[in-house]
């Protein structure tokens, strides 16, 4: 054993009469799920592919690779100790409003921020096509697409790449906070990867932009610790209310806004 190198014990060798790779992680056996997370993580930045396009991708990739009927049963487990989860679940609201809704909103407000950040710059207020939900996991997910662009704007993460680690890092910590670590962990699964793509390759490729990276999980992780299970929030309660008192009203806490667009477009080698 002494000749062992320390960080080199412990090692056993496993045999295998299969003819193709295996592996105990079902993330690891998944061909797609190699080829999608090794070219994330290690690519540079390039025109030919907008970082915002590789996330349709992983969608699919998960929806094959999680057990699905598991997660059923986590979130039932849970609503048995969990009751606001269980009338949020049983409520099963979804938004109904359309970009003309927002017009009208007073300047301040959160309803006129919406307007201003998302609708007139074109970005859709939906961020992907999702069927209606069926299941207690696709109402979670649905919600999750409904509202992703407000939590941008109540933690405090700008519409940049950079600002895109903020509402993750949020929703990671807070679903820790309030769930159980195995279900918690299931619906963490696409913030996760969300934020590989930036902290992986900001560190291999653009190093003098991780300071920025850096602070905006670091901000996320803080509005996620001190705020409520802001996920479960229904927006239109809020939208003609300044943003401090929105944030207020729906349990956000700790948001502090940054402007990364200068650290971004150099991340996205636009600068």
């Amino acid at each position: 054993m002494n000749d062992i190198p320390y960080l080199q014990r412990g090692i056993s060798p496993i045999s295998t009469e299969s003819s193709v790779l295996v592996s105990s992680s079902k993330y690891l056996n998944h061909p797609r799920m190699r080829e999608w997370i090794s070219t994330i993580t290690l690519k540079r930045n390039g025109p030919d592919r907008p970082a915002q396009t590789e996330m349709y991708e992983v969608i699919s990739i998960l929806n094959e690779i999680q057990d699905l009927e598991y997660i059923e049963d986590l979130f039932t487990r849970e609503r048995k100790s969990n009751p606001e989860l269980d009338r949020w679940l049983s409520e099963g609201f979804m938004s109904q409003y359309k970009e003309s809704d927002f017009e009208a909103y007073a300047p301040g407000t959160l309803g006129h921020v919406f307007y201003t950040d998302v609708i007139k710059q074109n970005f859709d207020i939906v961020i992907y096509d999702q069927d209606t939900p069926r299941t207690q996991y696709e109402y979670f997910r649905y919600r999750s697409g409904q509202t992703h662009d407000l939590e941008h704007i109540m933690t405090g993460g700008d519409f940049h790449y950079m600002g895109e680690l903020v509402p993750a890092w949020a929703r990671i910590t807070s679903h820790f906070k309030f769930f159980s670590p195995e279900l918690a962990g299931e619906l963490s699964v696409l913030s996760m990867f969300v934020n590989l793509r930036y902290t992986v390759r900001t560190m291999l490729h653009y190093p003098h932009v991780w300071p920025v990276c850096q602070n905006a999980v670091e901000r996320g992780m803080r509005v996620g610790r001190e705020s409520g299970p802001f996920f479960m929030a229904r927006y239109e309660d809020a939208f003609d209310l300044p943003l401090e008192e929105a944030r207020a009203k729906l349990g956000y806490v700790g948001a502090e806004h940054v402007d990364t667009s200068a650290a971004s477009a150099a991340w996205a080698e636009r600068a």
